[in-house]
């Protein structure tokens, strides 16, 4: 039996690698994980790979509770490599099984019943009953929710939940799916990261296995998520989050420009601008700051004035455009072009 800090801390870390029921761990995977790991805990002087096996073996055989260990082969691919390889690896047997089950505080209870009650508005998609059922396990006074998130029911429920899971896990997972204007299916490898939501449509988005590039899939093209525990997970951009951020909807152009875009509103649609901003950076100027803005683009004397900065893509301009004559944009000149070659498609499309 370990008999020592660094003894026991392996123990506690080799559990959480052979409870993961999303990545696949071999020996040598589970001495590299425990050699970046350790130092954080202020054990140094590394880990080989005969004491991790030596671990797994008093944990098998000589633990005071029974444990039961599966060995398995899977396909796996290094980020380095296209060369697909079988990987031997273990882990235990009940997928539910771990050795370290804390008990929960009546404040950490508390805690998480009102957190599942706020999430509680996708319990109408299948996948996601596991909430039902951890609020029974818990043994959680059922609440109503105070929080109620916006959902597009899929034709495919259960995509959701699986995206879902596959982000929790750090999962890299193959998507089959097929764009509107494709007669066939495609797949792609990616390493998950963000589930959004925009304009009542959910989006997955993740890195391309192959080149890092970030990408986006609308759910409801999806046809499969599965989940390939021998591929290795890609960690998200810094900037992921930072990127949504200076964008309106949901396509990221790498190396765009960020501009700072001043428009006009009437006065019919003033008050729906200034309370639901077409971006977060929205500002509405008032006193000299708006007169001398008016002169500088002879803004009519009525209206109001507001600026947003943001990168251009297709839902900007079709934000902008969606107010018809009670928005003009006033700059910049690429924004304005953009919005009047939308303008002209439409007078074509009309006859006018």
């Amino acid at each position: 039996m370990p008999s020592n800090k660094n003894a026991l801390t392996r123990i506690v870390l080799l559990d959480k690698l052979l409870a993961d029921r999303y990545h696949a761990y071999s020996i040598h995977d589970m001495t590299l994980c425990l050699e970046r790991e350790l130092p954080k805990y202020g054990q140094v002087g590394g880990v080989s790979k005969r004491c991790v096996e030596k671990d797994i073996e008093y944990l098998e055989y000589n633990f005071p509770i029974p444990i039961e260990l599966e060995r398995y082969t899977v396909d796996a691919q290094s980020a380095a490599t296209d060369k697909v390889y079988k990987k031997r690896c273990l882990r235990y047997s009940d997928p539910t099984f771990s050795i370290f089950k804390g008990k929960l505080t009546a404040e950490e209870k508390g805690i998480l019943t009102t957190a599942l009650a706020t999430i509680g508005s996708f319990d109408g998609l299948d996948g996601f009953g596991w909430l039902d059922d951890l609020n029974k396990r818990l043994g959680l006074v059922e609440q109503q929710p105070v929080i109620q998130l916006s959902k597009n029911l899929l034709e495919n429920k259960t995509l959701m939940a699986e995206a879902f899971s596959a982000i929790q896990a750090h999962a890299v997972v193959k998507l089959q799916y097929k764009r509107f204007d494709a007669s066939h299916m495609c797949e792609v490898i990616i390493s998950p990261y963000l589930l959004k939501e925009y304009n009542q449509r959910w989006y997955l988005i993740g890195a391309a296995y192959d080149t890092g590039r970030v990408l986006n899939f609308a759910l409801d093209r999806l046809v499969s998520i599965a989940v390939l525990p021998g591929y290795e997970y890609r960690q998200a951009p810094a900037d992921l989050l930072e990127r949504y951020e200076d964008i309106v909807g949901i396509t990221y152009y790498e190396g765009a420009q960020l501009y700072k875009i001043v428009f006009w509103v009437s006065d019919k649609s003033a008050p729906y601008v200034a309370t639901k901003p077409l971006h977060g950076s929205q500002i509405r100027y008032k006193g000299e700051r708006e007169a001398a803005l008016r002169q500088q683009y002879q803004a009519p004397p009525q209206g109001a004035l507001f600026s947003i900065a943001c990168m251009e893509n297709y839902e900007l301009i079709r934000e902008l455009c969606s107010y018809g004559g009670e928005l003009k944009v006033l700059s910049p000149q690429p924004i304005i072009d953009a919005v009047t070659s939308r303008i002209k498609e439409m007078a074509t499309l009309y006859g006018l």
